[in-house]
This record gives structure tokens, sequence and C-alpha cells, in this order.
């Protein structure tokens, strides 16, 4: 039997629902946890807080996939075409430092691939990228009901109208790197 090579990857992209929806999807994906990382406050933040601004988290998901599947670089081009990493503090009706587009590096090699990443995408998009690249601080888990959010309320009005496009999307630029079925 071979042994898995799983690696974490840690980003934000506005709201986690959009993003956790997107990598449940992704081939190589064994988990996806929405979360807060990136704060100022000490302690364990809340959703509420979070949303509040004040804490300086951003809504983040912790996703944990084989590297032998997908790669580290694949799944931040899926981040960069998943969400608009032009808009500072904002995607869509989502306002806030706590909707910024962020990834937060793991390790050296992480930072290196990132930067390389951003780089590279910056022609696919008309405005400058404004994406922050920082190292990952404290990881906080989300409420339980913030996990497998869209699997859970697909017919609520926020999915249907925000995260469903986001998975048409994916389904359209990225459909080698998809599951075959998504649980």
């Amino acid at each position: 039997m071979t042994q898995k090579t799983l690696e974490q990857l840690t980003v934000g992209a506005g709201c986690f629902w959009c993003i956790e929806a997107v990598y449940n999807e992704v081939k190589g994906v064994e988990k996806v946890v929405s979360g807060y990382s990136g704060g100022t406050v000490p302690g364990t933040p809340t959703y509420r807080e979070v949303c509040s601004g004040l804490t300086g988290h951003a809504e983040v998901v912790q996703v944990t996939f084989d590297s032998d599947i997908i790669s580290y670089q694949d799944l931040l081009v899926i981040f960069m075409t998943s969400h608009d990493p032009t808009t500072l503090n904002r995607q869509g009706a989502d306002v806030g430092s706590q909707y910024r587009s962020v990834i937060f590096y793991h390790d050296d090699t992480q930072k290196q691939v990132a930067n390389l990443v951003v780089k590279e995408m910056a022609s696919y998009y008309e405005n400058p990228i404004v994406t922050e690249i920082s190292e990952l601080g404290p990881f906080f888990e989300a409420e339980a009901v913030h996990q497998n959010y869209y699997a859970n309320n697909q017919t609520q009005g926020y999915c249907s109208f925000v995260i469903t496009p986001k998975l048409a999307k994916l389904r359209q630029m990225h459909a080698d790197k998809l599951k075959t079925s998504v649980t």
C-alpha cells in the first residue's frame, strides 16, 4: 500500500463558504476546513468577531491535499481563478479586511510558489493583483455551522446566487482537475 503525500494550503478568497465549495470538488483534496487566520487579537475568534472586521483575521480555508495527485501550484491557480484577486478587502458584496485575498504560506517553498503564481497570473487580470502573501500564523477552525456550508445549504440564496456560479466557472476552467463524483 502506498502512503499518501499530504500537504496543506491555507488561503482566503472572500467568504470561506465559496472557496470551501470550490476545493471540495478538486481531485486530490482530502479535507477542507473553514476557519480564520491572520488576526492580531489574542484568543480564539468567533464568526461574529471576525465579521466585525476588528480582529484582523481573514476568513480562510485550510486544505489538506495529496501532492501526488494535485500540486500546490495547481491549487493556487484554481484559487486565483475562483475569486477576484484585484479587489482590496472585497469580494462582491462582502466588504472588509476579513474578506481579503490572501495566501498564507506554510514554508519557504510555498512562499516562492505563491509569489511565482501571483506573478504569472498578473496578465490574466486587467487590474493589479492585490493578493496578500503572508506566513501562516495560528489557524482557528470556524464553528461547525460553517463547515461544508454549501453542501448543507445549496438552496439558500447566497449559495444559489454566489457559490453556484463560481462552481460552474470552476467546472469550465479546471474540468481536468476535478473529482469525477463530488461527495
